[in-house]
């Protein structure tokens, strides 16, 4: 069992456009928690800073990485490679800090099989409608259309994974659902009841995917 002292690692995972981005950085406000950054051969977008929500690095540099075993996990996502570096996540564990991961699924199996020593809590966020994910794909810094049809696309193939995850949390409400997540992770880390309907995010899931 990990020591009182050592953090706990969780894990966000979503559909593109569901929101775990905007829910990790609005975590990261309270006390004690700290974002691991990822490595990326994707462009920055308009209003990200480098250093600071991605490592923007090229393939090349990505793939030495790779071969120097430097990654927790990494994976291709749209035709671009994410990654996170193990170092800086033992340590700020090993100091007592949460870290949260804004990582897809490939990322966060990858995670989950290393088995570390650390307490890991893993959520997947889903949004209340397909029509209300392509509604903020499209209004979000993607206003092509087929790259909004590709999101859509694997966004069927994405909610499948829903299954692995801890938790499932429906971000119809954005404070609402941030008070959800931070609400189970201080009943992971100290006994409190929880208030959870699996029966309830089942059945959401199947309104997605039917």
């Amino acid at each position: 069992m990990p020591s009182v002292k050592e953090g706990v690692m969780i894990i966000l995972s979503s559909p593109s456009g569901a929101g775990k981005t905007t829910l990790t950085h609005m975590l990261s406000d309270l006390d004690n928690f700290d974002i691991s950054i990822s490595h990326t051969t994707r462009q920055p977008r308009p209003n990200e800073i480098p250093d600071k929500d991605y490592f923007f690095i090229n393939e090349n540099e990505f793939k030495r990485l790779v071969n120097n075993e430097e990654f927790l996990e990494y994976a291709k996502v749209f035709n671009n490679l994410y990654g996170t570096s193990r170092t800086p996540v033992i340590d700020k564990l090993n100091k007592g800090r949460n870290v949260l991961f804004d990582i897809d699924w490939q990322g966060a199996d990858q995670i989950k099989n290393k088995k570390l020593d650390y307490k890991l809590i893993t959520f997947f966020i889903l949004p209340p409608s397909k029509e209300v994910l392509y509604n903020r794909l499209s209004s979000r810094d993607m206003k092509d259309k087929l790259i909004v049809d590709e999101r859509m696309k694997q966004f069927g193939r994405d909610v499948l994974h829903w299954i692995n995850y801890d938790y499932v949390v429906i971000n119809d409400d954005l404070d609402k659902c941030f008070l959800k997540i931070k609400n189970l992770i201080e009943a992971e880390l100290y006994n409190g009841s929880k208030d959870y309907d699996l029966e309830f995010i089942r059945d959401h899931v199947n309104k997605l995917t039917s």
